[in-house]
């Protein structure tokens, strides 16, 4: 997928958390699902977005939006997995 595709599927799935801001507790809009969440679970299932989607009823436009915000944003959503793990 081009760059401009990913930002356009990142504006139109990922918000920034109003109780919690930083890029670390971004979400996604309409679900409120945290994208570090939805990383911790992508990483878990070997990269499969479509299960990822299933295991959160989200649509699978929502996991590769949060894919992409996660490759722009990747060690401060690294650094909030390990925290959680923690």
């Amino acid at each position: 997928m081009e760059s401009e595709q990913l930002d356009d599927l990142i504006r139109q799935y990922i918000e920034p958390n109003p109780h919690r801001p930083g890029a670390a507790d971004a979400r996604l809009r309409e679900y409120g699902v945290s994208v570090w969440a939805l990383i911790g679970y992508l990483q878990g299932v070997c990269g499969d977005v479509s299960s990822t989607a299933v295991a959160y009823d989200v649509p699978v436009e929502a996991g590769e939006a949060a894919r992409a915000y996660y490759e722009r944003h990747r060690e401060i959503i690294d650094a909030r997995i390990a925290a959680n793990a923690a």
